[in-house]
């Protein structure tokens, strides 16, 4: 394979620094692909957990400065973003992946590129034995249970934000907030579909690598550690 996206392991994370930590490798991509210069951080996979934090997407009907205050008051924090999607929750046992990719190295299409993604959840949660698809509903479902949330943002095909997978996450955050705006729907975790508790962040994500290294066709390699040093001390 000749695509490397060099995979960074960021730890558990407050939104805000992940959110700052993939404006800077996206805005190098950009000047990357603008100059048509070589970049360290050409394709960056993050890997990271996050505390308790509700985040709003561009579609932010419903939750306006009163609905804030009441999430904030149950002890989480409450951003709002430029990623596509309605509101999701954040937490403790979930594994948040952020792939910033140039898709002019690998296919120059946002449907594209969403479809590999759920198709990499699917593949991750066959290896569980769960039978997981996409809807016309966004994300990742086993049947009307959302397992993992999706929301997206490219700007001339460099892509920021990306995927929430439920592992072992306490689902009470969930009652709080109608997820990405489905009424009638729920969420559910693999903790709980398999009814194996302890199953974390840490158990799933090699399983994890190894179905995006499959569906996207690449070679993931750990961001060296100057690079690494470089990037977490600008956030």
């Amino acid at each position: 394979m000749s695509r490397v996206v060099h995979v960074l392991r960021a730890g558990k994370l407050p939104y805000q620094r992940a959110l700052k930590l993939q404006q800077t490798i996206a805005t190098q991509l950009l000047q990357q692909a603008k100059h048509q210069t070589p970049s360290p951080y050409s394709n960056v996979l993050i890997l990271t957990e996050h505390d308790p934090v509700y985040t709003i997407g561009i579609r932010t009907q419903g939750y306006d400065a009163k609905e804030e205050s009441r999430l904030r008051a149950l002890g989480a924090d409450f951003v709002r973003t430029n990623r596509g999607g309605l509101i999701t929750f954040h937490g403790p046992g979930q594994l948040v992946a952020y792939p910033i990719l140039d898709l002019k190295h690998f296919q120059p299409s946002v449907r594209w590129y969403v479809c590999h993604l759920e198709r990499t959840i699917i593949e991750l949660c066959g290896r569980y034995g769960l039978r997981a698809q996409s809807t016309a509903d966004t994300g990742v479902w086993i049947e009307n249970r959302k397992i993992c949330a999706m929301g997206i943002h490219a700007s001339r095909y460099i892509t920021t934000h990306g995927l929430a997978l439920n592992c072992n996450i306490d689902l009470s955050w969930f009652r709080h907030i109608v997820p990405c705006g489905l009424v009638g729907k729920s969420v559910t975790s693999l903790a709980g579909e398999l009814n194996q508790p302890e199953l974390g962040v840490v158990g799933v994500t090699e399983a994890f690598l190894d179905c995006f290294r499959q569906s996207f066709e690449c070679d993931l390699v750990p961001l060296d550690v100057e690079r690494r040093m470089e990037l977490m001390g600008v956030i």
